[in-house]
């Protein structure tokens, strides 16, 4: 059984000129009920971009989805997010799947007291009163280690450090119980501690509550204790997706691999990190692999027997890589059926 299945997702965005420009493009992943999936990727990769689109939080006037479904298991039943009826989008959105946002100063209203956003949260997904909304609230912050709860309903979100706000962001999105959770740079702008804390406390949460979850980063440090499977993109396009163990143990494209090799170590030799920049132009580390596949990127030619475009192929078990399309991958081709072999681990 799958949570969510997302398929061939592409988004554009509208530039001042007037034109679109895919920014995600042919994103396709699975998350299975009790599943963090790790999206990773540098700043611009289309992570923040692929959650909003399953949120349906993108500006109209600017943004559209080209293509693509993402069915939720939902307490309705299975419902496409991208295509769902906007009424019915707004009560998915909260209710089975909340998100988390990266700045909780900024998508905390000032001018409110953390218990009026709250409540207004819970009365908007169920059915209760204000005094039963506000009890469920003080029950969220308790549940998220926010001490003397009830009467911090009244105070203001400047009232609150970072890490606190933080909490208060995740006890909203918890607070009507969804199925699913988009945790979007959860860790931004906090210490080292506190984003031990913060996301402890996540992991802590995803059991108590059996929560699925998507965690997106750019941190491949954070995914090994976070995460079950990961989700690597760069420039829109998912370019290796596996489990967390083979994916660190085995990374295949050279982006991936530039990107573990920048990750800090503790203890033995200290000399230059390498760039990822020089992972990825370095020719040695396009040598087809075993089965014929060569690794896709972005201004690279591509090899005399394949085409123009690229395909997410199945190159181990239960391990996709993003090579240049030929005739042999096109049977390999990460769709909705083939995306159940990326299972819990």
């Amino acid at each position: 059984m799958t949570l969510l299945r997302v398929n061939d997702l592409s988004v554009s965005f509208r530039s001042r000129a007037g034109s679109w420009r895919r920014v995600v493009d042919g994103a396709s992943f699975i998350v299975h009920p009790r599943q963090t999936l790790a999206i990773v990727g540098e700043s611009g990769s289309g992570k923040t971009v692929t959650a909003l689109s399953l949120m349906r939080l993108l500006p109209e006037d600017s943004a559209r989805i080209d293509t693509g479904s993402a069915v939720l298991e939902s307490r309705e039943g299975p419902v496409d997010l991208l295509r769902c009826p906007e009424r019915q989008s707004r009560r998915l959105r909260g209710g089975d799947v909340a998100m988390i946002f990266q700045e909780p100063m900024t998508s905390l209203n000032p001018v409110f007291t953390i218990g009026e956003q709250i409540v207004e949260a819970v009365q908007w997904h169920q059915s209760v009163s204000r005094a039963e909304a506000r009890d469920i609230a003080s029950a969220a912050l308790e549940e998220v280690g926010i001490s003397g709860a009830r009467s911090r309903l009244g105070h203001y979100p400047h009232q609150f450090s970072g890490g606190m706000r933080q909490r208060v962001m995740i006890a909203m999105a918890l607070a009507c119980r969804p199925r699913l959770l988009l945790a979007d740079e959860p860790t931004t702008a906090l210490d080292v501690t506190v984003q031990a804390q913060v996301l402890d406390l996540l992991r802590s949460l995803k059991h108590s509550r059996d929560l699925s979850m998507v965690l997106i980063t750019h941190a491949l440090s954070l995914v090994a204790e976070h995460a079950d499977t990961v989700c690597v993109m760069h420039a829109g396009r998912i370019i290796e997706y596996a489990p967390v163990r083979l994916l660190l143990s085995r990374p295949m494209h050279p982006y991936t691999q530039g990107l573990l090799a920048c990750v800090p170590t503790v203890g033995g030799a200290r000399g230059r990190f390498q760039t990822i920049r020089e992972f990825v132009d370095d020719p040695s580390r396009y040598a087809p692999l075993a089965d014929g596949h060569v690794p896709w990127w972005p201004g690279r030619v591509a090899p005399p027997d394949a085409g123009p475009s690229s395909d997410l192929a199945e190159i181990g078990p239960s391990h996709w890589l993003r090579i240049w399309s030929n005739r042999a991958a096109r049977g390999a081709r990460f769709d909705s059926d083939s995306a159940r072999a990326v299972g819990p681990t």
